[in-house]
Parts: structure tokens; C-alpha cells; sequence
């Protein structure tokens, strides 16, 4: 079963949708079965790559709401991310744009660390205040699940999969995705946002059920057979 995440770093609810889908997924009986692929996707392109502007600062301007507001807003994220075991440092974060941490999870990809790259990257921009364009900062994170630093550095100096994370968000607009997260199972079931566990978990169970259907098989009315403890002749 294939499942492919569209999220982007800079994505609150995409982190806490992490979670809750990671929950459901421990549970389900054929985890070891499920392909995930996370897709890029990105909240506001517009973004400068260099930003010195805070989390807070941002929310103000783009929503025009007052800083007491934002206040309350960052507070009510802070304890749903609270609640599945993820510290916001929403202080510490600076809003800058992401499209080159999606070139990192690409390169991360094709070394079979894709999954590493995302929730590491996650952690750093919310948790420990990570400048998305701090080439050192990427490298060490980069190092840091496995993969080769001058290797790294070579790739986030370069444009190298690019074209991979715009064909992420192409593939996006075929499925009509406006938001994120979004969760896509064989191309046949869609979550959007960071739906409860219970969700995830039955969409998995009907996911899996429909691309693995019960063999019905027709015998005639004289074959044997054994029931409620007794075998009839």
C-alpha cells in the first residue's frame, strides 16, 4: 500500500498530522507493508530564502491580526502539539522559505533517508529554531541521520532537485490539494489536514480491505466440510 504525504517544514499542523498518523500506522496490522513517500509542498512560495522576520511577525502581516492575537493563536497550537509530545520554540522560529529543505528531503530520498530527513527537519524548524538557509545548520542535520556532509553541501549550493519538488507540486494540483497535510492512499483515498487517530486508522483498514479482497470460492453441494466442531459424512 502506497501512501504519499504532501507537508511542508514550515507546516504546524503538518507536524502534529505526522504524529497522529504515525500513531494510527504503530497499530495497524500490515505497517511493514506500507510505502510512504512525502511530497513537497509549500505554504506561502513567496517567502524570501533569507528572513530575519519571526513566526509571530509573520502570522501579523499575513493575517493582519495584532500580536495579542497571535499570541492566543501560538498558544493554542502550542497545546495541540503539546498533546502528541511535539515543543514549539515559536520565539526562535524565523519564516523564511522552504523550498530548499525540500531539496534537502529529495536528496535525502535517494539515499533511502527520506523519512529521517523530514521529522529531523521538522524538529529543528519548530524545536530548536533552524534557519532554513543556513547552509552549516542543514549540513549538520544532514550528517546527523547518515548522509555524507560535502555531499550535502554540494547539493544545497547547487539547484539540484528542484525539478523533483516541482513535480511534487504539479502532482499536487492533479489531485486538487489546496492544503496541507494531505495524505493520498493508492491514488483512491485522500485525508486532508491532521485528522484524529481513530481517522487514520480506520481509512487504513478500508484502504487495505479494498486492495486486498476475500477470495470467494464456489464448490458444489456434496464437498465436505467441518462445522461448529462436528464433521459431517
Amino acid at each position: 500500500m502506497k501512501i504519499e504525504i504532501w507537508s511542508d517544514v514550515a507546516c504546524p499542523w503538518c507536524y502534529i498530522g505526522k504524529r497522529h498518523f504515525e500513531s494510527a500506522l504503530e497499530k495497524f496490522a500490515h505497517h511493514d507493508e506500507v510505502d510512504i513517500v512525502w511530497r513537497s509542498f509549500q505554504l506561502d512560495p513567496t517567502l524570501p530564502t533569507v528572513s530575519e522576520e519571526t513566526h509571530t511577525e509573520h502570522l501579523q502581516r499575513k493575517f493582519g491580526r495584532s500580536a495579542a492575537q497571535v499570541a492566543e493563536m501560538n498558544r493554542q497550537m502550542q497545546e495541540r502539539a503539546n498533546a502528541v509530545g511535539l515543543d514549539y520554540h515559536f520565539d526562535e522560529i524565523k519564516s523564511a522559505n522552504t523550498f530548499t529543505a525540500h531539496r534537502l528531503i529529495h536528496f535525502a530520498a535517494a539515499h533511502g533517508l527520506q523519512g529521517e530527513m523530514k521529522e529531523r527537519l521538522m524538529k529543528a524548524y519548530w524545536s530548536e529554531g533552524l534557519k532554513l538557509w543556513d547552509t552549516d545548520s542543514l549540513v549538520q542535520i544532514a550528517t546527523e541521520i547518515g548522509l555524507d556532509a560535502d555531499e550535502a553541501r554540494a547539493t544545497l549550493e547547487s539547484e539540484a532537485y528542484a525539478d523533483d519538488v516541482r513535480a511534487d507540486f504539479r502532482r499536487a494540483g492533479m489531485f486538487g490539494i489546496q492544503g496541507v497535510p494531505f495524505f493520498a492512499i493508492d491514488e483512491k483515498y485522500g485525508v486532508s489536514g491532521a485528522q484524529p487517530v481513530e481517522v487514520f486508522s480506520q481509512v487504513l483498514e478500508q484502504a487495505w480491505a479494498d486492495s486486498h479482497p476475500l477470495i470467494k470460492v464456489v464448490g458444489g453441494s456434496d464437498a465436505g466440510m467441518c462445522e461448529d466442531g462436528s464433521c459431517a459424512i
